[in-house]
């Protein structure tokens, strides 16, 4: 979670690369003790389960002890706790470190990886894993990548920097380039456009086009195609909505290879499951360093399955 300002440092040390969750009470409401907002509050994690961590200890203050289920509430109070991590089955794809200093570290990301632990991905994910192979606990994520997309992502070393880096996406100054496979055109061969405006709904698996005014431009272009009527495309994005590339690519009539969402949605593979990658890779980062000044360009050095051995993908 994100520190907010004033708050105090964790008094919890990360699991499995994973910081415990931070709850702040509000600053006024009808609940007599600390533990009558959290049960409310944390209700979805099931009934009693809430009152069991209380009872044993495991939500605790800023000086690390244990909050009692009938202190009183107190308005603004930060108490901690660790979530039960989820069964996960483990990625069996390395990340590959291409750079590393003292600011940054920028990786490849293999296909079916999350960037950042959310919903069913947590201890599985680039960012607790890094955090557990790199040994700094304190790296964050600049940006993120789709968890079917594989390719370049940057993260930050030093929480007070992570401001600067995040901007530079927010300000749209980082030049990012992707690939991805999809059917061949031959309409789409010259270099083309794509404008519209992308709407994504909280819940629904899928981004859609609307009308009005556009909000999402990508560039398309055709690099190569092959007899057996796939092409190679470069991407470029100029905005960063979500499933972008993926919507644009579908509404040109040429998906890409690989998309559960797109045009169908099929629902996702089982666990375990990693045959057939969505065929889209983040291929390039260029942007000017904030706090260094450099100039840096980072390439990945995945390739796509489908385009460098078709038959292989196609049998997984």
């Amino acid at each position: 979670m994100r520190r907010r300002s004033g708050a105090p440092p964790s008094p919890l040390p990360q699991r499995r690369g994973v910081d415990a969750v931070r709850v702040r009470l509000p600053a006024a409401g009808p609940w007599a003790t600390v533990g009558e907002h959290l049960v409310e509050r944390l209700s979805g994690a099931g009934p009693g389960v809430v009152e069991a961590m209380l009872a044993a200890g495991r939500i605790v203050g800023a000086d690390g002890r244990a909050v009692a289920a009938g202190a009183p509430y107190e308005p603004g109070l930060f108490v901690w706790f660790h979530r039960e991590l989820p069964d996960e089955v483990p990625v069996p794809f390395p990340l590959e470190v291409v750079h590393r200093d003292e600011h940054l570290v920028v990786v490849d990301k293999p296909h079916f990886l999350a960037t950042t632990p959310r919903g069913a991905h947590v201890a599985e994910t680039a960012l607790a894993r890094l955090r557990r192979e790199l040994g700094l606990p304190e790296l964050t994520a600049a940006h993120r990548l789709d968890r079917l997309t594989a390719g370049l992502v940057l993260f930050t070393v030093r929480p007070e920097e992570r401001g600067a880096y995040q901007t530079l996406f927010r300000d749209r100054r980082v030049r990012k380039e992707y690939e991805a496979v999809a059917p061949h055109d031959p309409a789409l061969d010259a270099p083309r456009t794509v404008r519209s405006r992308i709407v994504k709904e909280r819940g629904v698996l899928t981004a859609r086009e609307v009308p009005g005014e556009p909000n999402a431009v990508t560039r398309v272009r055709a690099v190569e195609h092959r007899a057996d009527g796939l092409a190679r495309y470069r991407l470029v994005p100029a905005t960063g909505q979500t499933h972008q590339l993926r919507v644009h690519m579908n509404a040109l009539g040429v998906p890409i290879l690989g998309d559960p969402l797109y045009p169908v949605v099929t629902g996702p593979a089982p666990a375990g499951d990693f045959r057939r990658p969505l065929q889209l890779l983040a291929r390039s980062l260029e942007f000017t360093d904030p706090v260094t000044g450099t100039e840096h360009r980072f390439r990945s050095g995945r390739d796509l399955a489908a385009w460098s051995s078709p038959a292989g993908w196609n049998g997984q």
